[in-house]
């Protein structure tokens, strides 16, 4: 007897992104029970009954929907709902900055939380904020999640002073007496971080669920939140805590997320990691917090853990083979360790623990030289056997991005089944500065996507949202682009990819990280009906920046309509 369809899209392009069949169309799909029952106009229209639901696609691309692998879902909320907001269309220069902070209402607890400055656009940061809102305590997080600014209230109830220490993985930038400017880098931002108030749920909760209704108007249904846990304050602005994590359960539970999400524990922050705190977490429990609560784990579920192996060219953090920037630095693992060979040690302890615990980790790292070690790292934690080494392939570590990965440690990464995740839109956006920090020739070859491609490594793109927006579509565009603010794309730079490989890397790549291909990531009959309808086709590559004008018409994530255009 044939099966009846909740749901029938006819006249469409259809996107299969089928793994065994990339190339695979169609014209029309049909759903039951959450789950893709046909492809095709024959089967579908056998499919249609009295109480089946069809939508006419006007012969817009269907296409599985978005995956971003990488995208601070809690952080990205309050940057966007919680906070005051900094974004360079709205604070385009410092003046604009204070002024926005002087005139900002401290919250309940009496801080002034801001975020969005871009230090790209706005110029060098010490001092700017310093001399604000005398005793009222104000800090502004960056959108790289790499630096905040404080004021001198905050840095007093810090407790941050002239003799100071910096600690492992960070900088408290300073004045020429020595004084802090307020400016912290990395690791040193949980100086402040850690003694702030935390979020309340009242602020978070509703933030959360805006941003999710925000995402699946964006065609996104699944994403990665790299870094929930008790070391919140040492990453972005300091929210993902163990309480958002257990928020992130409570949502689930009561049938309020319409997300699938799959976390990275953070046991240690943008600096400073080492195994202790990393065994410490992992036998903490945390990793079993959605476990015997009812919550399907295709919705919500515990992955791994995120380690920082290193941080970012712009500060001088990024451990690079070749030494960049003003200061002629070649930077350095950020895990602890009085030099190289102990920190890449130590690193090597980690992720035997990780992969001991049957876990996934992702490993930031930015320069090549951490790449390399990052990844050695991985392959050492197989032991040398046939049966570890499956093991490792099984976790699926994984780099993030992997800003500077060479041919030789590519090729290493798909013959051990590494993951590599990058973010084209940062590139894009923040392209003009790490070009005058690496120089020309290095950054040209700053994410080799095509590269990791024909080497055969699994990768998939993300936002890294709040650092860049979350609208995929821009991400695709600067995939194939690779453009900067001020340099327009070039025809022959090797590392472009087209159009549908990086639609792919955001649907059945990032599907794969999350150990999830077998049910999502393609629309063929069988899998999730998690899908996104475009207003328009899919364009050529030599016309990518049509997709910035194709409306989401429809958002579905397993077979539920969580987003509808009422055009």
């Amino acid at each position: 007897m044939q099966e009846l369809a909740d749901l029938v899209i006819v006249n469409a392009s259809v996107h299969t992104m089928d793994p065994a069949k990339p190339d695979r169309m169609s014209d029309a799909l049909a759903i039951r029970d959450g789950r893709i029952l046909a492809l095709g106009s024959t089967d579908t229209a056998r499919a249609v009954g009295p109480g089946t639901v069809v939508v006419d696609a006007a012969g817009g691309a269907l296409i599985p929907a978005i995956n971003d692998a990488h995208l601070h879902f809690v952080s990205a909320a309050m940057a966007a709902f919680g906070y005051v907001r900094l974004d360079p269309s709205i604070a385009p220069d410092w003046a604009a900055v204070v002024d926005i902070i002087n005139r900002a209402p401290a919250g309940e607890d009496g801080w002034v939380r801001a975020h969005g400055w871009d230090e790209v656009l706005l110029g060098p940061a010490s001092g700017h904020l310093l001399d604000c809102r005398p005793g009222t305590p104000v800090v502004a997080f960056d959108r790289t999640g790499h630096q905040l600014l404080a004021n001198s209230e905050a840095l007093r109830r810090a407790g941050i002073t002239a003799v100071t220490a910096d600690i492992d993985g960070g900088t408290v930038v300073r004045a020429g007496d020595g004084s802090p400017t307020g400016l912290l880098q990395d690791g040193a931002m949980q100086l402040v971080s850690k003694m702030m108030p935390p979020v309340p749920n009242a602020t978070l909760r509703p933030a959360l669920l805006q941003l999710q209704e925000q995402l699946h108007s964006l065609g996104i249904t699944s994403l990665t939140d790299p870094g929930l846990g008790p070391a919140s304050a040492g990453l972005m602005d300091g929210a993902g805590s163990t309480a958002a994590l257990e928020l992130l359960g409570d949502l689930a539970a009561d049938g309020e997320l319409t997300l699938r999400i799959n976390v990275l524990m953070l046991f240690a922050g943008t600096g400073g990691a080492d195994a202790k705190a990393i065994d410490e977490g992992l036998r903490s429990g945390l990793a079993n917090t959605y476990v015997n609560r009812g919550i399907d784990p295709e919705q919500l579920r515990i992955a791994g853990v995120k380690i920082f192996a290193d941080g970012i060219p712009r500060s001088g953090t990024a451990w690079m083979s070749e030494p960049y920037g003003n200061a002629c630095t070649h930077g350095h693992l950020v895990i602890q360790g009085a030099d190289d060979a102990q920190r890449v040690a130590e690193l090597h302890r980690i992720l035997r623990l990780i992969n001991d615990a049957g876990l996934q980790a992702g490993l930031h790292a930015t320069g090549d030289a951490a790449t390399s070690a990052a990844v050695e790292a991985i392959v050492a934690a197989a032991d040398g056997t046939a049966e570890a080494g499956s093991k490792v392939a099984g976790n699926r570590h994984y780099i993030i991005h992997g800003a500077f990965t060479d041919t030789e440690t590519l090729a290493t990464m798909a013959s051990h089944h590494i993951g590599y995740s990058t973010n084209p839109l940062i590139r894009e956006e923040a392209g003009d500065m790490m070009r005058q920090v690496l120089g020309e020739e290095r950054f040209s070859r700053h994410q080799p996507l095509h590269s990791a491609l024909e080497a055969g490594v699994h990768f998939n793109l993300a936002s890294d949202a709040p650092v860049t927006s979350p609208d995929w579509r821009r991400t695709v565009a600067a995939a194939v682009r690779r453009a900067t603010r001020s340099t327009p794309s070039n025809p022959g730079d090797p590392e472009r990819i087209t159009g549908l490989q990086a639609l792919a890397a955001m649907t059945i790549g990032a599907a794969w990280q999350d150990h999830a291909e077998h049910f999502k990531g393609a629309l063929i009959p069988g899998m999730a009906a998690d899908l996104c309808l475009l207003s328009n086709p899919w364009p050529d590559d030599e016309e990518i920046e049509k997709l910035l004008d194709a409306e989401v018409r429809l958002t579905l994530s397993g077979g539920r309509i969580v987003h509808q255009s009422n055009s």
